[in-house]
C-alpha cells in the first residue's frame, strides 16, 4: 500500500465508497444523495487543502482530506477527515491515513489537529485516533442523527502536535 496525492482520475474510484459510507449515515453528516459531480467538492480538496489514496496497485482502498480547520486566524490548526472502503477494512488503512495526516500537518508547520464531529458511536475511530495520540476535549450531546442509535453525541477531538510523537504501533 501506498498513500500518494490524489487525482482527478481517482474521483470516480473514491465515490463508490464515499457514497456507500455516506450512506449508511454512521459517521458522515453529508447529504445523502449526492451525485458524482455534486460529491466531488466535498471530498477533494483545493489549496491549501490536500487529498490523498491509499492504493495497492491501481486499486484505491481509502482516502483522506486534510486541511485548515478555519481559515485566518485560524490556519494554524489543521482538520481531516477519512473514508476506507469498507471491503478493504481491517487492513490497516485507515491508520496509514492518520499517521500521514500527522506527519503531514506537523510537515506543513500546523501547531494541531482539530477534529469537529467524530460519531461517539464509531468505536474504531475513536479507538484509532487515541492511539495517535488525540483526546477528546469535549462531546456535543445528540448531535448526529444515527440510524441505529438515534441521537448521538459528536465528539470534538484535538492533537497538539507540538508535542511529544508518540510512538506508532503499526506502519502499514
Amino acid at each position: 500500500m501506498i498513500i500518494r496525492e490524489a487525482e482527478p482520475h481517482d474521483w470516480p474510484a473514491i465515490y463508490p465508497f464515499f457514497r456507500e459510507i455516506v450512506a449508511a449515515g454512521h459517521s458522515y453528516a453529508y447529504p445523502a444523495d449526492l451525485s458524482l459531480e455534486e460529491a466531488r467538492p466535498w471530498w477533494m480538496e483545493s489549496p491549501p487543502g490536500h487529498t490523498v489514496v491509499a492504493v495497492d496497485g491501481s486499486t484505491v482502498l481509502g482516502s483522506a482530506k486534510m486541511g485548515p480547520n478555519r481559515p485566518g486566524r485560524g490556519a494554524h490548526v489543521a482538520t481531516a477527515s477519512f473514508m476506507v472502503d469498507p471491503r478493504c477494512s481491517g487492513r490497516g488503512v485507515g491508520r496509514a491515513l492518520g499517521e500521514y495526516v500527522v506527519d503531514w500537518a506537523r510537515a506543513n508547520g500546523y501547531r494541531s489537529i482539530q477534529f469537529n464531529a467524530v460519531v461517539e458511536t464509531n468505536e474504531a475511530a475513536v479507538r484509532l485516533w487515541r492511539s495517535l495520540g488525540f483526546e477528546v476535549l469535549a462531546t456535543v450531546p445528540e448531535a448526529f442523527d444515527h440510524p441505529e442509535h438515534g441521537l448521538v453525541g459528536l465528539h470534538v477531538m484535538f492533537l497538539d502536535l507540538n508535542g511529544p510523537v508518540p510512538p506508532s504501533t503499526s506502519r502499514a
